[in-house]
C-alpha cells in the first residue's frame, strides 16, 4: 500500500507544476482572469492561427466575456511586464479567453489534447479562484482584528487617561484637615 502512494507522488507533483505553469499565463485583464490565444494555442500543440481560425468559425460561442481582442496599449502594457519577451513579432493583437472562453474552446478543439489541457486549464482557473477567496477571507479576519485591537487598544487608553488624572489629583497639594497650630512669634 505505502508503495502505491510513493508512485502517485511524482503524478501529484507533476500536476502541479503543469497547474502552476497554467497560473502562470493568466492575466488580469478588464476585470477578467483571461489566458491569451498564443499561449492557449501552444498548450493544444496548435497553430495560433489555427485556433483563432476555429474560433472564427464559431464566433457566436464566444460572446464579449469569454474573448476579446487585446488593444494595442494593452499588449503593449502586458509585454512590458516581462523582461524577456517569448511572443515574438506578431501580426496581430492577441485575443484574450475568460475562464468560460477557455471552456468553450473544448467545444470547438475537438482533439483528446484539448480536451484534456482544458480540463488543467480549469483547474488553474478553479485553483486561482480559491486562492482569491482565501485571500479575501484571510483579509476580513485581519481587518476584523484590527478592529477589535483598536477597540481594545482605546478601552486601555482611557483607564490610562483616568489612572493619570486620579494621580494628578492625589498629587495635588491639600489643605489640612482640622486644627491648625499658628506658631506664634513671641518675642
Amino acid at each position: 500500500m505505502e508503495t502505491h502512494i510513493i508512485e502517485n507522488i511524482p503524478s501529484a507533483i507533476a500536476q502541479n507544476i503543469d497547474l502552476l505553469a497554467i497560473q502562470n499565463r493568466i492575466h488580469e485583464i478588464r476585470g477578467y482572469k483571461v489566458m491569451l490565444d498564443f499561449d492557449l494555442a501552444d498548450m493544444y500543440h496548435v497553430e495560433t492561427k489555427v485556433l483563432n481560425q476555429a474560433v472564427k468559425r464559431n464566433i457566436d460561442r464566444f460572446p464579449s466575456d469569454f474573448m476579446f481582442q487585446l488593444t494595442n496599449k494593452e499588449f503593449t502594457d502586458l509585454r512590458s511586464q516581462f523582461v524577456t519577451s517569448n511572443w515574438g513579432g506578431t501580426r496581430y493583437l492577441p485575443y484574450a479567453f475568460s475562464e468560460h472562453g477557455v471552456t468553450m474552446l473544448s467545444s470547438v478543439l475537438k482533439s483528446k489534447k484539448a480536451i484534456n489541457t482544458n480540463i488543467f486549464i480549469v483547474r488553474a482557473f478553479v485553483a486561482l479562484r480559491q486562492y482569491a477567496l482565501g485571500y479575501a477571507e484571510l483579509k476580513l479576519q485581519l481587518d476584523n482584528f484590527m478592529l477589535e485591537t483598536n477597540m481594545q487598544f482605546n478601552e486601555i487608553y482611557q483607564a490610562l487617561t483616568e489612572l493619570a488624572e486620579q494621580k494628578k489629583e492625589a498629587d495635588k497639594p491639600r489643605n489640612p484637615i482640622g486644627y491648625q497650630h499658628i506658631a506664634q512669634n513671641r518675642e
